[in-house]
């Protein structure tokens, strides 16, 4: 695929899959139009980096369809001023849509490849206001840190606690939750030290974080 035939494939990915979808903020369209998502996606999925699809990453992880990227980044209403964390690398594209969106993205994978690559793809992009770090954080991270933005991108069955408090006062935390067959994308935000409100924005399904804590099994 020319130059040509990428930037309008990309064109055309946000034009009828991104904006129909109610992606409607200026910044977060220009950012996905920004951000080469086809120099993130694996080699050999690339000639499907513009389509309305979940791409496979391996280890039973996904790459988001593009429209659900849209979504999260507008729901997240990131400013240039703030610190943002990232569960699950993956490939790095959101990862780089955040940073091109915030002051600082802070991202976890458990997956040391995921980062490798990830690393190697933010920094041939001169995206360098990022911290890739390979930990498992599917509960949060054991932190006293907090965060103006959280994006998770792999399904949690549970959401854990550790979560609510990794956000800051006035921050916002984009989550799937729940199992097959419905999963629930919400936003969480922090009204303030003791209190979080919670808005359901749409049914989707993606897989689940890997360790991902699973809701208590019913017995008789």
């Amino acid at each position: 695929m020319n130059q040509t035939n990428i930037e309008q494939a990309r064109f055309n990915m946000i034009e009828q899959q991104v904006r129909p979808w109610d992606v409607l903020d200026p910044q977060v369209l220009d950012t996905m139009n920004a951000v080469p998502r086809e120099l993130f996606v694996p080699e050999r999925y690339r000639s499907l980096a513009f389509a309305d699809t979940s791409i496979p990453l391996g280890h039973d992880q996904v790459m988001m369809a593009p429209k659900l990227e849209g979504r999260l980044l507008q729901a997240l209403a990131i400013t240039p001023t703030d610190r943002v964390l990232e569960i699950g690398t993956g490939s790095g594209y959101l990862t780089a849509c955040l940073a091109r969106l915030g002051q600082h993205v802070t991202s976890y994978d458990i997956h040391a490849d995921f980062t490798a690559a990830a690393g190697e793809a933010l920094q041939a992009q001169s995206i360098d206001n990022v911290t890739l770090i390979t930990a498992d954080a599917a509960s949060g991270i054991d932190s006293d840190e907090r965060f103006d933005a959280i994006a998770v991108t792999g399904s949690i069955p549970v959401l854990q606690q550790q979560f609510y408090r990794n956000l800051a006062v006035g921050g916002r935390l984009f989550v799937i939750s729940g199992e097959l067959p419905i999963m629930e994308a919400c936003l969480i935000t922090r009204i303030d030290e003791n209190n979080w409100s919670r808005e359901s924005l749409l049914e989707t399904c993606i897989p689940p974080l890997q360790n991902a804590a699973q809701p208590q099994a019913f017995t008789f």
